[in-house]
């Protein structure tokens, strides 16, 4: 029967080396897990061996770091962050944590960035210097989160209130992402059905009329021109939203564009008004958690206003800044700012007076959170009639359209 070496950890955190004996390694860890240990490396003995010996002649193990495109997903961050917490909780080492979740992560933005961290940290860095490195994983807040733990001695409070808060934001996304499914399915579906129409049946009819040698109602001829437009121009269906997104982006290079676009948008009914709570929210979520970890108030506003992603919040807390730094304090140039609802102004207020800032924020974040979904599921029981409503419109448009020609003739025949 093949034996097999492993590495692990039991309840305590202690390292446990030892052998098993098993038919396969999938029975091996099994055998391993019923003892209530933590798997962290395990190897068929031979193998183990011969694995050693390499290692030893080209000087003990490397990890190259693999080439990966693009960022770090929010939920493999949300996981690593909750499971780095729980091992610190446990009182692993920080590097024999990451080595632990390095070696359980799939190949990706996040192990190669993890190789780069234990890189780093092997080579004299700080946790959060090591993590400042990798920008396509750990972003400022993220950063600078750590770096207020390790110097209060505290990391494994301040990972516990940064998984809370990534996982908070993550479920809200997914909310809202959710929510907006059903919506757009229909009026893809919709799009397709009317251009099927419009390309295909529409220019049949219009052979048809030709012959009946009559003067064709307006409503009809109007049908027939849409229909000719979507025949010639079927292109401008995709070139058209690609355009305008292409302008968009280089009309938000220029920072009044940008202010513009992003002022203008807060002001369409309804979902102006989601967005605009939902970054409420989330700056409040972000001011509060860095305020309680022991990150400085300015320090704080700053890597806040760079969550906003909104040019009339950032532009807002910059004067907000800019007015702390002359001895004011927060409510006044955030009311001032108008981009909060007066419940914002007056519970940061009290929160000032009382030395509990980051709970009030926390506590305005809890009520917008909530405020975003009643309003999204409003926002999705309102779209579905309207989608049916105006889908009839149109169809009902269409029908009568090519219709009335043909009752018209009825009508001149009798």
């Amino acid at each position: 029967m093949p034996v097999y070496q492993y590495e692990a950890m039991d309840n305590t955190g202690a390292e446990i080396k030892n052998t098993i004996e098993a038919e396969s390694e999938a029975e091996a860890q099994q055998l391993i897990r019923e003892k209530g240990y933590f798997i962290t490396k395990i190897a068929e003995q031979k193998k183990a061996k011969k694995k050693k010996a390499a290692e030893k002649k080209q000087g003990g193990p490397r990890k190259k770091r693999k080439f990966s495109l693009g960022r770090v997903k929010a939920k493999h961050l949300c996981s690593f962050t909750r499971q780095l917490s729980t091992l610190q909780d446990a009182g692993l080492p920080v590097l024999r944590s990451l080595k632990i979740l390095e070696g359980q992560a799939k190949p990706g933005p996040l192990k190669s960035s993890l190789i780069g961290v234990i890189e780093d940290i092997e080579s004299g860095s700080t946790l959060s210097e090591a993590m400042t490195k990798q920008p396509k994983a750990f972003d400022e807040l993220y950063c600078n989160m750590v770096r207020a733990g390790e110097a209060g001695g505290a990391l494994e409070i301040i990972l516990q209130r940064l998984a809370d808060f990534k996982e908070r934001a993550q479920s809200l996304k997914k909310k809202v992402q959710g929510a907006m499914i059903y919506p757009s399915v229909v009026i893809m579906v919709a799009v397709l059905i009317v251009g099927f129409i419009m390309y295909w049946i529409v220019p049949k009819f219009k052979k048809i009329f030709e012959g009946f040698d009559t003067e064709l109602p307006q409503i009809t001829i109007l049908l027939i021109d849409a229909s000719d437009m979507v025949v010639n121009y079927w292109w401008s269906i995709f070139v058209i939203p690609f355009g305008v997104m292409i302008f968009l982006k280089i009309v938000r290079k220029n920072k009044t564009g940008e202010f513009i676009v992003d002022y203008l948008v807060l002001r369409i009914p309804l979902m102006g008004n989601i967005l605009q709570k939902s970054i409420t929210a989330r700056i409040m979520r972000t001011l509060g958690t860095l305020i309680s970890s022991g990150v400085p108030i300015l320090e704080g506003l700053t890597i806040a206003r760079d969550t906003a992603g909104n040019a009339v919040f950032k532009r807002a807390f910059e004067n907000i800044y800019a007015a702390i730094r002359e001895g004011e304090s927060i409510a006044t140039p955030l009311k001032e700012a108008r981009i909060v609802d007066d419940l914002v102004v007056n519970m940061v207020d009290v929160g000032e007076e009382t030395g509990a800032l980051d709970v009030m924020m926390y506590k305005v974040a809890d009520v917008y959170d909530e405020e975003v979904n009643v309003l999204v599921d409003g926002l999705v029981k309102l779209i579905e009639p309207m989608l049916v409503v105006v889908l009839g419109l149109v169809v009902g448009f269409i029908v009568i359209a090519l219709f009335m020609p043909l009752i018209k003739l009825l009508n001149d025949l009798s």
